[in-house]
């Protein structure tokens, strides 16, 4: 059986131009907001695919790419520290530890000092919110049934210890007042 879309089939990839380039980065941006570096990437994915089907030099095609990025960051589509506040709050609100953060923005090409200084406008309690904001999501911890407490009680901090929350946290959340979780 054959593949429906075959390579001979499929649509050849648009030459790259400097209008596609950014064309095809404010159709992004249209849909995700982004870090410079993931742009860059999805960007270079698209540059990739050309030049193994039409040819030509992949370091005219970085410059072209580099050029788009820093018209966009000039307009002020991309900004790397709007981009990591917009994804801590989202993350926070989710329940997502400050070790997930880290790791989700340096993945998306955030530096470090950009996502300490999102990381640095959180509130104290931030950290102990999200945990408790996890348990509520995943039923554990007070959120559970008051007879299933103690048996899960080993789960449950195993849950919350692989969602990056520390040890302290961990604890405290599994052995918080059965009465917040509802």
């Amino acid at each position: 059986m054959t593949d429906p879309i075959s390579e001979t089939s499929r649509r050849p990839p648009p030459k790259i131009t400097p209008a596609y380039i950014e064309n095809a980065a404010l159709h992004y941006l249209e849909r995700y907001s982004s870090s410079r570096a993931n742009l860059r990437r999805v960007l270079m994915r698209k540059v990739d695919r050309s030049l193994a089907h039409w040819g030509g030099e992949r370091d005219e095609a970085m410059s072209l790419v580099e050029a788009v990025i820093g018209k966009l960051a000039g307009l002020g589509y991309l900004d790397d520290a709007a981009y990591a506040e917009i994804k801590v709050r989202g993350l926070r609100r989710k329940g997502a530890s400050t070790r997930l953060i880290c790791a989700t923005l340096a993945a998306k090409g955030v530096e470090a000092e950009t996502t300490a200084a999102a990381l640095s406008e959180q509130d104290g309690d931030a950290e102990m919110n999200a945990a408790l904001t996890l348990a509520r999501r995943r039923r554990i911890g007070p959120f559970r049934a008051q007879d299933k407490r103690a048996e899960f009680r080993a789960k449950d901090l195993a849950t919350l210890g692989r969602a990056g929350f520390s040890w302290e946290i961990a604890r405290a959340v599994v052995e918080s007042d059965p009465e917040i979780g509802g």
